[in-house]
């Protein structure tokens, strides 16, 4: 799986000219998923983005977790993360078969929900507008093959 998250100070998703989901601080998280994942892959992701220190603490280093700010996240699926970039026109059969795709992204975001985040999300293959405030910026990638 990969994962791009940005810390945000608010971001939300629109569907249709509606909002399906919105947060205040925390992650927004785009959710790529590879033919190689598996729920256990999820489970990792979930843990590692839902411990990562980058939010600032009283002395303004960054040192406190999501959970530690009572933060929330947006997911988003997102297919393009496993783009093959070799030519001009990005081909994305390195991409999880759809099924399979959304079946992790769901089980990623109940993972997420375990621990105890509130999770808000997009909706799998739809055409989606995200709308994000980024916090810092501070943006960072995720790869269950390198964790």
């Amino acid at each position: 799986m990969r994962a791009v998250v940005t810390r945000v100070k608010s971001a939300s998703v629109e569907i249709e000219g509606k909002v399906n989901g919105a947060i205040e601080q925390g992650f927004l998280v785009l959710l790529g998923v590879g033919p190689e994942d598996n729920a256990e892959s999820a489970q990792k992701l979930a843990e590692k983005i839902y411990n990562v220190r980058v939010f600032s603490d009283d002395a303004g280093k960054m040192n406190l977790n999501l959970e530690q700010v009572g933060g929330s996240m947006l997911v988003i699926s997102q297919f393009t993360l496993y783009a093959d970039l070799k030519k001009r026109r990005p081909g994305f059969s390195h991409a999880a078969p759809p099924a399979m795709a959304n079946e992790l992204y769901e089980v990623f975001m109940q993972d997420l929900r375990d621990l105890g985040v509130t999770v808000e999300h997009g909706e799998f293959g739809a055409d989606m507008q995200v709308e994000s405030v980024n916090d810092g910026p501070v943006t960072l990638c995720f790869d269950t093959e390198a964790l």
